[in-house]
């Protein structure tokens, strides 16, 4: 089974190169290919947003501008303050976690004094206790009173 297809190449006015691939034989559609027509890539990407305001002129002198200029300037101020607010949040954050822990530190030296008091003790009556129980080899013989008179 032979597969033929047949490619269309045309340029938008953008300056890509699509190119149309049609293939007979397999029943399937392929998708269409951008292709940049320049080999460096096309260039830069402009954002929607800044597309029709590339070659405007603005007037520094006007109400829309200083309406803009005035908007901007308070944003900015409001993100220096979030800012400068998120940096304080943290630097307090950060200082409780110090004291806590300090705090939990010197509770574990308080617990481990403790824990070694109380092993010392525990070891100590241990040693007494193994020394008031006599081997199970090394028992005395004691007479029975019942079986004596017998």
């Amino acid at each position: 089974m032979s597969k033929t297809s047949q490619q269309n190449t045309t340029t938008d006015a953008s300056g890509v190169s699509v190119i149309h691939t049609q293939a007979h034989s397999s029943g399937l559609q392929q998708v269409p290919q951008l292709v940049p027509v320049s080999p460096g890539g096309g260039g830069k990407a402009v954002p929607p947003s800044k597309q029709g305001k590339k070659n405007s002129f603005v007037d520094r002198n006007s109400d829309e501008y200083r309406q803009r200029r005035e908007r901007n300037n308070m944003a900015v101020k409001k993100s220096r303050l979030k800012s400068k607010q998120k940096a304080q949040d943290t630097l307090q954050r950060v200082n409780q976690l110090k004291e806590e822990n300090e705090r939990l530190e010197a509770k574990i030296k308080l617990l481990t004094k403790e824990l070694s008091v109380l092993k010392d003790l525990f070891l100590e009556h241990a040693h007494n206790f193994a020394d008031n129980v006599q081997p199970v080899g090394t028992e005395t013989p004691t007479t029975n009173p019942e079986n004596s008179g017998q």
